[in-house]
C-alpha cells in the first residue's frame, strides 16, 4: 500500500529540459512523481531516460481537459507543476493559434481541473520573462508591466494571469515564477545558447564550419535550469501562493555567448558565426534582466551556477557526446 506520508507531484512537459531536472530534484526529495505525456507515435524520453524506472509516465494533454481531470483524480497528487507549452517563441510566429491553445489556453484548462478535482491541490505555473517584451523598466522584477513581443509572450502572460485570477477567485494554491532565460545542456537544439555551443563542439571537431545567427546584440539574462526548478519547488512549500521573478541579475549578449563558448575549444568565434537575417525575429526584445531580489528574501533562493560556468558546462557536455 502506498504510504500516505510520501507526497505526490504531478509534471507536465515532464520530458522537456526543466521536467527532467524538477523530477530528479522530486525524486531527491522523496516525492513519487508522475509525468504527464501527449500520447504521439514517436516519443522523446532522451532527458529522463536515466530515471525513468522511477517515473510514473501517464497519457493526457493540455488540450483535452477531461484527460486531465482523468490523471488528477487517478493519481491524487499533492502538487502539480506546468512546465507544458510550445515553449520555441520563433515558432509562435508560424504556429499563433497552436501556441496559444497550449501555452495559453491550455492552463486554464489544467487550473480548471485542479478546482473540480481537488482545490488543496498546490499548482505551479511556468511563466515567463518574455512576458516582459518590449521592457517598460530595467531591470523587471515582480511589479513591471508587461509588454509582450511574440504569440508565445502574448500566450504566457493570458497563463500567468489566469493563475493569479483563479487563486484569487477560487483560493487555490496557485503561484507562478517568471523565470528568466535558463540554460542547460539538456536544452534543444533549436535554443541560441545550444545551437551555439553544438556549433562550437562540431567546428572543433570537423563536423561543421559555420553557425548562423540573428541579432548578435540580443541581451538576455542566462542562468542554469539546474538551479532554477529549486526555485519552482520552494514556492510550492510556502504557507501563501505568490509570484516569483527568478533570474541572475546579470545580462549577455550573444556575441559574449559566442566568444565563450568558441573560447572554450580554443576557437575564435568571428571565423565561424554568420549573421543570417532570417534569423532576426518580427520584433526584438531589447534587454530583459531580471531582479530576484523577492525569491532571494522569501524562498531563499540563489543560483550555483554563472554565466561562464554554465556555457563552459555546455560546451563540454557537447564535445563528449560528439566523441561519443
Amino acid at each position: 500500500m502506498e504510504d500516505v506520508l510520501t507526497p505526490k507531484a504531478l509534471i507536465t512537459g515532464i520530458t522537456g529540459q526543466d521536467g527532467s531536472y524538477l523530477a530528479e530534484l522530486l525524486l531527491a526529495e522523496g516525492y513519487d512523481v508522475v509525468g504527464l505525456m501527449r500520447r504521439s507515435s514517436t516519443v522523446n524520453i532522451e532527458r529522463i531516460s536515466h530515471i525513468q524506472d522511477r517515473l510514473t509516465l501517464v497519457s493526457g494533454d493540455l488540450m483535452d481537459e477531461v484527460s486531465l481531470i482523468n490523471v488528477l483524480r487517478d493519481h491524487r497528487p499533492r502538487e502539480v507543476y506546468n512546465l507544458a507549452a510550445q515553449s520555441f517563441v520563433q515558432a509562435s510566429w508560424s504556429q499563433p493559434v497552436l501556441t496559444g491553445e497550449t501555452t495559453a489556453l491550455g492552463v486554464t484548462r489544467l487550473l480548471d481541473a485542479i478546482r473540480i478535482v481537488d482545490p488543496t491541490i498546490r499548482f505551479y505555473q511556468a511563466s515567463s520573462s518574455e512576458m516582459f517584451g518590449r521592457v517598460r523598466s530595467v531591470p523587471q522584477n515582480e511589479l513591471t508591466s508587461f509588454y509582450p513581443r511574440s504569440p508565445y509572450g502574448v500566450a504566457k502572460v493570458y497563463g500567468h494571469w489566469i493563475t493569479v485570477n483563479y487563486r484569487e477567485s477560487y483560493g487555490l494554491h496557485a503561484s507562478s515564477g517568471i523565470l528568466f532565460n535558463h540554460e542547460s545542456p539538456r536544452r534543444g537544439l533549436e535554443f541560441v545558447t545550444r545551437k551555439v555551443t553544438h556549433a562550437a563542439a562540431a567546428i572543433k571537431a570537423g563536423r561543421q564550419r559555420e553557425v548562423r545567427l540573428g541579432n548578435l546584440d540580443a541581451q538576455r539574462d542566462w542562468g542554469y535550469a539546474g538551479d532554477y526548478v529549486r526555485a519552482m519547488w520552494a514556492m510550492l512549500q510556502r504557507d501563501t501562493p505568490d509570484d516569483f521573478v527568478v533570474a541572475t541579475g546579470e545580462t549577455h549578449s550573444v556575441r559574449e555567448l559566442c566568444e565563450v563558448a568558441f573560447a572554450a575549444v580554443g576557437l575564435a568565434w568571428e571565423n565561424h558565426v554568420v549573421v543570417d537575417p532570417a534569423f532576426l525575429r518580427p520584433a526584438e526584445v531589447d534587454l530583459l534582466i531580471g531582479d530576484a531580489t523577492k525569491a532571494h528574501r522569501e524562498l531563499d533562493w540563489k543560483c550555483d551556477v554563472d554565466f561562464y560556468g554554465l556555457i563552459e558546462m555546455m560546451v563540454a557536455a557537447d564535445v563528449h557526446a560528439l566523441q561519443r
